[in-house]
């Protein structure tokens, strides 16, 4: 599933999102979610009788329904900060989703909690499935998700041909160690909260500032994203867009065949994902598909 004939000549620039779109976010979390509770189960003398009932119920789909809930409501703290302040405090988020698990979990019945006026303040008490420092573990899930099989031989591929960098919604410290963990050859990492005022995509000035930071015009640009709101905000700007279309990533289909994606590619079990982009860009060697 691939288009090229609404590509242009003249990119010089591939700007990247990375959640989703160059790393795995739904499955690996609830992967480790679940194997850490069945290792918890496992070794748990002094787990609640109560807490080891409903761990034990916990199917796999129930922990990838609970990491969504996570996610979910990470983002709407997230556009409570833009809604208040116009911009966002990307290491606030991060650390208010470190911040929700132990709260969804205590809602789920998972842990104890001790009683406190604030979440700030409670404590994990015994009997909880996991302990504090197995819960900071877990809450860093996201600091170290894998790549899609295809990103680094895709992007290996077209390192050869253009200038790639990262352009995530997140601060730079935590793109750069999530990168180097996931071992992605970026030539730069680029993130929002480097493109103040707003700094978030899809604000037209991070796009825009992105393009600035590399010496490059909009129209010598592209976004490659999993999600068709972040490339309508490229689009906006000039920049062109190809479109890898990632299982359970759209947030938006109902923008799905509206004009916004110049290409499309199959990221999908079985699809050629980045080795599609690069073979739909150009690059010499990779077939187009």
């Amino acid at each position: 599933m691939s288009s090229q004939s609404a590509i242009r000549p003249g990119i010089k620039v591939l700007f990247f999102d990375v959640f989703g779109t160059c790393v795995q976010q739904r499955k690996p979390v609830a992967d480790e979610l679940y194997n850490a509770t069945k290792e918890a189960l496992k070794a748990g003398e002094g787990i609640d009788e109560e807490v080891r009932r409903k761990a034990e119920g916990m199917t796999w789909e129930d922990w990838d329904a609970f990491g969504v809930e996570w996610n979910a409501q990470n983002e709407t703290y997230k556009s409570s900060l833009i809604a208040q302040h116009a911009t966002v405090d990307w290491p606030a988020v991060d650390a208010q989703r470190i911040a929700l698990l132990p709260t969804l979990l205590a809602q789920g019945g998972l842990i104890l909690l001790s009683p406190s006026a604030s979440d700030a303040n409670k404590t994990v008490l015994p009997g909880s499935l996991f302990t504090p420092p197995q819960l900071q573990h877990l809450a860093k899930i996201w600091h170290r998700l894998p790549a899609w099989p295809d990103t680094i031989p895709g992007l290996e591929q077209l390192n050869k041909k253009f200038t790639t960098a990262t352009l995530s919604n997140t601060y730079n410290a935590l793109i750069t160690s999530l990168v180097t963990h996931s071992r992605i050859p970026f030539q730069h990492t680029f993130s929002a909260d480097l493109f103040p005022p707003h700094a978030y995509k899809p604000h037209p000035g991070v796009y825009l500032g992105a393009a600035e930071r590399l010496g490059v015009r909009p129209e010598e640009c592209a976004l490659v994203a999993a999600h068709l709101g972040d490339l309508r905000g490229a689009k906006g700007v000039g920049f062109q867009t190809v479109y890898v279309v990632r299982e359970g990533e759209e947030k938006s289909p109902g923008l799905r065949g509206t004009g916004i994606e110049d290409v499309v590619v199959d990221g999908g079990v079985g699809g050629e994902g980045f080795k599609g982009v690069a073979g739909v860009l150009g690059v010499l060697g990779v077939e187009g598909v």
